[in-house]
């Protein structure tokens, strides 16, 4: 799912055509936005902001924003004005999602749309969502045994966990 709105060539910096539909080349700076569903739990949403802003630093792009697709504030379409405004030639949306389907498909890239219209010449993508990763079974896998310890006596309560009580065999 890429767009561009500016009319560029489809010919990339090597001179090498593009795929057919794809614009040629990414401009610079380029921004991401980490999107999420939303949700009606204030904490929730904030957990996730909190997690983008503190991880920001691990990505190698300039502007890392994160946003909610609904329910809650920051929406794709202020995340987006906020990474034009910070000078962003290329906004990629990242899905915080485990798998495909019609939020991925449909109304992700449609609020995007809707964003970029109101920035002309500025190129937008939708990646992939999360999973299926390969990688994600690792989380998987550590998240048991972290979990497996902690019930155990072995190891403390993770950040996630802490105070809440689930973690414990029942």
């Amino acid at each position: 799912m890429l767009a561009s709105m500016d009319g560029a060539t489809n010919e990339g910096d090597d001179g090498v055509p593009a795929p057919e539909g794809h614009p040629a080349a990414v401009r610079h700076p380029l921004a991401v936005i980490v999107v999420d569903h939303g949700s009606r739990r204030i904490e929730s949403n904030e957990s996730m902001e909190l997690f983008v802003r503190s991880s920001a630093d691990r990505l190698p792009y300039p502007i890392v924003e994160p946003a909610h697709m609904e329910l809650a504030e920051p929406s794709i379409g202020t995340a987006f004005d906020r990474c034009v405004d910070a000078g962003a030639a290329t906004v990629v949306i990242a899905p915080y999602f485990l798998g495909p389907g019609s939020h991925w498909d449909r109304d992700i890239p449609l609020l995007a749309g809707e964003a970029a219209a109101r920035h002309h010449g500025i190129g937008w993508l939708v990646t992939a969502p999360l999973g299926p990763h390969p990688l994600l079974m690792d989380i998987v896998d550590q998240r048991v045994e972290h979990c497996l310890a902690h019930a155990a006596g072995t190891a403390g309560e993770c950040a996630t966990c802490a105070g809440t009580g689930r973690c414990m065999m029942r």
